[in-house]
């Protein structure tokens, strides 16, 4: 029987074969498409599960409710020895993680004893951390001891490729590392890699009891300042429930700040699992992925793999007529519909079958590509995972079942005197309405992905080209290692004069900046500070002219080494209730107790991404916190990179000890929505792919229905109708399909991408002409796929047509 089924679906494959490659192509392309989705949204959900403890870890974070409603991941120094003191049982189950941002790590080489090799370490991969570390992340050790490893300053605990990369083959154990030049440490353990799935993804754990000698920049007795990469973690004891512990620190705040910051602020618990999600903060790998777009990534699979099974219930019952006699014969052989049905779906899941396999292999093909489009670390072992497997199963089962289901329930139900007659109308009102309305479900699914590509792109569009107060062209960014006293003007001397340079400036960032200094002031002789804080901007008196800041007011600070002026923004004069800029000139502000005059007022530039709003900001003198150095260069391509080489020497021989790195500032600003790139790029991939499998549909359909109607349109022609006619016959209830697509696929579209824009503060508005060029281009698109077919048909003879059946 089993024989029969297949030679039977292989006859009706070489006999239809043009609309089984159609249905083939399609199928393999939307089951690729659900298979890499699967992988990658797997991927997505599994971040920090393989913490044993995972369900009852989590970080603290705080909740601030004035100014406005926001969160810090940041925490107090103080708050670590203060819950261990106050809360017992979680001694040996908190722990603090203090990031040290892009460090500079030495170690000795192997091959040369007595020399050092260095190596800039990204943002993420070198933290100070406590032994407790190991009682409430899982890591799996290769050599020391967990429980003592960092207990004594000077000590360090590595992953298997950082001491590789160090040290090569040889034993790391016992051996030295320096640190951003400052302090040595000693290589006490390793552990293997951290699982890519970690938002813990450290690979050199520095002893934490080393902070202090490390020189950090942290104020150890201050409960109220923080480092966004200074982060607390905890595992609660089973007996205690996650809100008893919130309404616990309520009471433990209150101990340990003033009424006023303990009104305007609360602790809160976030689980460990839930990090990865949460948009509205940081976490130390620097990617977080909303659940809504995962989501979104499952839905646009269903959308695929429902459009490739429109395809073929389309196809299928259009050419029912055509097997009508075969069901005909076989019912009078003896086949009961059952057997029928199952014919037909085995048919259905040769087909799938063939496409599955297909489908399989462009999956593993594409796998890099689309790792590197979403910016993940997928690996190739996912093909062989039997969870990835099943899913594949179970895909091609799911796609049998929802494409062959439907045509074989019709097929199979063919009375066999009247199949045997011909009398059998596959083009009846019924199944012609369930064609139409497949394709209007094709197209609103099409329609939507179209919109919301343009939506995205014009997003991204205004993100590129608005005017963020500030320049950022030819601005290259160098960082700053930690100064000796004379290294900065030394360096400046050394840079001014070089061919090709406008100007520079030290400073603490760019005026655009993921990272930002929070100071709470007082303005004037008011007897509190205000129930706000403010952006620091701690910069050289070069800063304004060097990325192009607009002076309204006033003027610049004069040069200094401390604060002694400072120069505002108009949000900063507009919070303060005044309402023009020279108002505020000569009015003082109280910062860090020392009392300074306000000389000057910038137009408003933004200090973060477009996300958020502008925020009051100060600029001031501050050598000390001078971290970075903008350089405006000017020139050819070839100009630039020589100047860019002289500016190297230049750096490289101040700080001998460090390495040069250097970013252009509009690259940095564009890394700022790198998340909404990696969307429009996949918006784009999905839509054309799903644009390509309807349109292979729609033009299986018209060459049926060509095919079908060949004697009407012989008829037509030798009656006087001309091409253009024939042509509009095909071509017009087709855009009326299309039209009536882009009728559902519009509210649709804009509900989900208005909650999109929701996430920025700066957005562009929703227009009707972004719904009608979605429109014109599904028309355009479907227009061109029926007019090959339904052009070849009123271009036939007549005579031809009209000779024999």
């Amino acid at each position: 029987m089993l024989k029969n089924y297949l030679l039977t679906a292989f006859r009706a494959f070489r006999r239809n074969w043009n609309y089984s490659v159609i249905n083939i192509i399609g199928l393999t392309l939307s089951l690729a498409c659900c298979l890499l989705l699967f992988v990658v949204i797997r991927y997505e959900l599994s971040f920090d599960r393989h913490h044993t403890n995972a369900d009852r870890t989590y970080r603290l974070i705080r909740h601030f409710t004035k100014p406005e409603d926001g969160y810090n991941v940041g925490i107090p120094l103080p708050v670590l020895a203060g819950l261990r003191t106050d809360f017992p049982a979680l001694k040996q189950q908190v722990t603090f993680i203090h990031d040290v941002r892009s460090p500079v790590v030495a170690a000795e080489d192997i091959r040369s004893k007595g020399n050092l090799r260095r190596f800039q370490e990204e943002s993420g991969t070198v933290a100070f951390a406590e032994p407790e570390l190991f009682r409430v992340f899982d890591y799996e050790w290769v050599s020391g001891n967990p429980v003592t490893a960092l207990n004594r300053p000077g000590t360090v605990v590595l992953s298997e490729e950082l001491a590789h990369k160090y040290f090569g083959d040889a034993d790391p154990m016992g051996r030295t590392l320096k640190v951003e030049n400052k302090m040595d440490f000693l290589v006490t353990g390793v552990v293997k890699n951290p699982p890519v799935t970690s938002s813990i993804p450290f690979q050199a754990l520095l002893s934490f009891s080393s902070l202090k000698q490390f020189g950090a920049n942290t104020n150890w007795d201050d409960w109220g300042s923080s480092y966004s990469g200074a982060q607390l973690y905890l595992t609660l004891p089973e007996t205690t429930s996650e809100a008893a512990m919130e309404q616990q620190l309520l009471s433990f705040l209150r101990k340990h700040v003033s009424e006023e910051q303990a009104r305007d602020q609360r602790y809160e618990l976030q689980p460990l699992t839930d990090i990865h999600y949460a948009t509205e903060m940081s976490s130390f790998n620097e990617r977080t992925i909303g659940k809504e777009m995962i989501w979104a990534m499952a839905l646009i699979g269903l959308f695929l793999l429902v459009t490739a099974c429109v395809n073929f219930v389309n196809l299928a019952t259009a050419q029912a007529i055509r097997r009508s006699k075969e069901v005909g014969v076989r019912k009078v052989l003896g086949s009961s519909r059952l057997q029928l049905v199952r014919q037909f779906l085995g048919e259905t899941g040769f087909l799938t079958g063939v496409a599955v396999l297909l489908a399989f292999l462009i999956a593993q093909l594409s796998l890099s590509s689309v790792a590197q489009l979403l910016t993940i670390k997928l690996d190739v072992s996912f093909f062989t995972d039997p969870v990835v497997l099943g899913f594949l199963v179970l895909l091609a089962v799911l796609t049998t079942v929802l494409a062959g289901f439907y045509p074989a329930l019709v097929l199979s139900g063919y009375q066999p005197v009247l199949a045997l007659k011909g009398k059998i109308k596959g083009m009846g009102s019924g199944q012609l309405t369930l064609r139409r309305s497949l394709i209007v479900l094709q197209f609103t699914i099409s329609q939507t992905l179209i919109i919301g590509t343009v939506i995205v792109y014009n997003q991204m569009d205004y993100f590129r080209n608005a005017d963020l107060g500030f320049r950022k062209d030819a601005v290259v960014m160098i960082p700053i290692p930690e100064k000796k006293p004379g290294q900065l003007e030394s360096l400046r001397a050394k840079l001014t004069g070089l061919p090709g340079i406008g100007s520079m400036s030290f400073g603490i960032s760019s005026p655009s900046a993921r990272g930002n200094w929070w100071t709470s002031f007082q303005f004037e002789n008011r007897e509190k500070p205000e129930d706000y804080s403010v952006v620091m901007r701690p910069a050289d008196t070069s800063y304004i002219h060097t990325y192009g800041l607009k002076l309204i007011a006033g003027r610049v600070n004069l040069p200094a080494d401390t604060m002694r002026e400072v120069v505002v923004n108009e949000r900063f004069v507009a919070k303060l209730g005044f309402r023009q800029p020279q108002d505020i000139l000569n009015k003082t502000v109280l910062l860090n107790d020392r009392r300074l005059p306000i000389v000057g007022v910038v137009k408003d530039f933004n200090t973060f991404s477009l996300h958020q709003q502008t925020e009051p900001c100060i600029l001031t003198t501050h050598r000390g916190a001078y971290g970075n150095l903008g350089v405006q260069i000017s020139g050819n391509s070839a100009q630039v990179k020589k100047t860019l080489v002289a500016v190297e020497a230049a750096w490289s021989e101040t700080f001998p000890d460090f390495l040069f790195k250097s970013e252009y500032l509009d690259k940095t600003i564009a890394n700022f929505y790198a998340a909404e790139e990696r969307l429009y790029s996949l918006f784009r991939l999905l839509a054309g792919i799903a644009i390509f499998i309807g349109c292979l549909g729609l033009y299986g359909v018209v060459a049926f229905m060509a095919e079908s109607r060949t004697k009407e349109v012989g008829i037509r022609k030798a009656l006087g109708a001309s091409t253009s006619h024939i042509f509009g016959l095909f071509s017009l209830q087709f855009l009326k399909l299309v039209f009536l697509a882009l009728l559902l696929a519009a509210p649709i579209a804009w509900y989900f991408t208005d909650k999109w824009l929701q996430d920025f503060a700066y957005k562009i508005e929703v227009q009707w002409w972004m719904f009608a060029i979605a429109g014109l281009l599904a028309g355009m698109i479907a227009l061109v796929t029926v007019s090959f077919q339904s052009i070849r048909a009123a271009l036939m003879n007549p005579v031809r047509s009209l000779r024999s059946e």
